[in-house]
């Protein structure tokens, strides 16, 4: 196949042997940042078909103009190219908002009253689900807590009779009420499964709350529910899991998305709705671990993609594969206990050794992986594993671009193993800000201050550091990521924590650009507005390039732009 720069190069020359070439569509009167060295920031941009066709000032692309050409004046905007979401979850995306959001509730007492309505208005019984909430974030805490969590006293009382079931905000953790314990077989002997915990009470009660894997004794019970949905019902459902996450991310101005664990089911849906032109987003899917396997190695050579469907789907990834749980459960993996639980060093998700497995399949399969490590044990685990294979196998590691998503807190002596090695750091910077409030209460300041959030000190050693929001953990708004990549600054106050690891805002928004499409073998034709890549722009209210990072929190996504074509704008 010829490079994507010369099949560009021949189209506008042919056409330029008669007429000149035509824009399909023009952005004009506006600051275009290319985030190219060659052109930098300029007034304009035009595009024909899925690829931009020219960059420059708004006389220069008056040239391309021509009487199908759509024009949208600018009016002193900023145009970027599309956001690519580096860490997320699609099909999670669009389950949430299928749920109650309890993202931003202030309390477990609302928490309460919104299942309470949920419970009154359901008449058939069916499970109550939503995903959001996070028990450090409240304004109050409630009566009775053990391990750091609320039971499921208060749910029992408004559902005595139906199921429900709350995943935390950042999915390593849940809360059931008894209705739903007694349909997933939780009782007083049931044990902890590997990498998760039944939390209980003194008298070896479950008060509900489940830790990682231990969730998921609960999510086989929804999914039993289901068992009298037909193929079509099921299917139906599915795609409209899709078409609620790509409306979301694309009025967020996210043109690109990195799904973090897929199953061979989903990826032939996306395969099939991208054929259709029907995904209205570009999916780069990674294979779920629970999915890889030696049995299934076949199956991930024939699954495999890049660039389909005019580059709306690439399949080359494993992940991401859980080494860790996450800091707000106090299941993040660490070297040392938590300041404030000093019996607990978190759980080990997947164990090594199973992790080992599916890093050499992917290895043999010539597959990305990426490894989940949030704690500094976890990440100290992985790169230990990554640095025995690459050993052991040709090529560097920076050429296979092996990722570890999050590297959130890292052991000093780690720090530049991930430069040597050429690992990604594929970072969510929002998880800074939204763990501030807590973050020095579970590691105390010493490990904060020397290994936390460190995006800064990796880029400064060469190495390739992405953005994201890991929806929906966090809401799919890269200009909230972005704020805290720039201030780093404490919710709700003035209060900014380990400044020196900020970055400029041109910085910030390459980590959410090029830096992404790096982290997806993708840079050639992504990440940059540079003529013969693909026409994928955000358009912003105002720039955020320039002025105090209150301008980020501020500024609005007006339009989406996928292949030249405008996929959302504001009303």
């Amino acid at each position: 196949m010829w490079p994507r720069s010369l099949l560009f190069a021949l189209a506008v020359l042919l056409v330029g042997c008669s007429s000149g070439p035509t824009a399909d569509l023009v952005l004009t009167n506006g600051t275009v940042a290319t985030l190219d060295g060659a052109h930098g920031d300029v007034e304009a941009l035009a595009a024909a078909g899925d690829t931009v066709l020219a960059v420059g000032s708004a006389e220069d692309m008056e040239a391309y103009v021509g009487t199908g050409t759509r024009v949208i004046d600018l009016d002193g905007r900023l145009a970027v190219p599309g956001f690519i979401e580096g860490h997320g979850h699609y099909m999670g995306m669009g389950e949430a908002q299928m749920q109650l959001g309890l993202l931003g509730t202030p309390s477990w007492g609302r928490i309460v009253a919104m299942v309470d309505s949920a419970t009154t208005a359901s008449t058939d019984g069916a499970w109550v689900q939503g995903r959001g909430w996070h028990q450090e974030k409240w304004d109050a805490t409630p009566d009775r807590m053990v391990r750091g969590f609320q039971t499921n006293e208060r749910l029992n009382q408004v559902a005595p009779e139906t199921p429900v079931y709350l995943t935390h905000a950042s999915g390593h953790a849940a809360i059931a009420n008894d209705a739903a314990l007694e349909a997933a077989g939780i009782g007083p002997d049931t044990p902890d499964p590997d990498g998760g915990t039944v939390v209980r009470d003194a008298q070896g009660r479950a008060t509900g709350v489940l830790l990682e894997t231990a969730a998921g004794l609960v999510q086989e019970a929804v999914e039993a529910s289901r068992s009298n949905m037909s193929p079509q019902q099921r299917r139906r459902r599915r795609e409209r899991q899709v078409r609620l996450a790509a409306e979301e991310a694309l009025a967020n101005g996210v043109t690109s998305f990195q799904d973090q664990g897929a199953s061979f089911e989903t990826i032939e849906l996306y395969r099939t709705m991208a054929e259709n032109e029907a995904l209205g987003i570009r999916m780069y899917a990674m294979v779920s671990q629970g999915e890889v396997a030696t049995e299934t190695q076949e199956r991930l050579a024939e699954i495999r993609a890049v660039g389909a469907a005019d580059h709306h789907l690439t399949v080359r990834s494993i992940g991401e594969v859980t080494a860790d749980g996450a800091l707000g459960s106090r299941s993040a993996w660490m070297l040392e206990p938590y300041d404030d639980a000093p019996d607990d060093t978190g759980i080990n998700v997947t164990s090594m050794d199973r992790i080992r497995e599916i890093a050499e399949i992917a290895l043999e399969e010539d597959y990305q992986l990426a490894v989940h490590a949030i704690g500094d044990r976890a990440n100290r685990e992985t790169l230990d594993l990554y640095a025995s294979l690459f050993e052991e196998a040709e090529g560097s590691g920076a050429e296979r671009r092996w990722r570890i998503e999050h590297a959130q807190h890292l052991h000093p002596d780690d720090i530049p193993r991930f430069g040597d090695l050429g690992v990604i750091a594929s970072m969510q910077a929002i998880h800074a800000c939204s763990d501030a409030p807590y973050n020095y209460e579970r590691l105390g300041a010493q490990r904060v201050n020397q290994g936390a959030y460190l995006w800064k000190t990796l880029r400064e050693d060469g190495v390739v550091v992405g953005n994201g929001t890991d929806v929906p953990v966090e809401k799919i708004n890269p200009l909230a990521s972005l704020h805290c990549t720039v201030a780093r600054q404490v919710p709700g106050s003035d209060t900014t924590f380990t400044a020196e690891e900020a970055l400029t805002p041109r910085e910030a928004l390459k980590s959410y650009t090029i830096n992404n499409a790096r982290m997806a073998f993708e840079e050639d034709i992504k990440g940059t507005l540079t003529p013969g890549k693909l026409s994928d722009v955000a358009v912003l209210s105002h720039n955020i390039l320039t002025g105090s990072p209150e301008r980020l929190r501020e500024a609005t996504v007006d339009y989406t732009v996928v292949g030249g074509e405008v996929v959302y704008t504001k009303e």
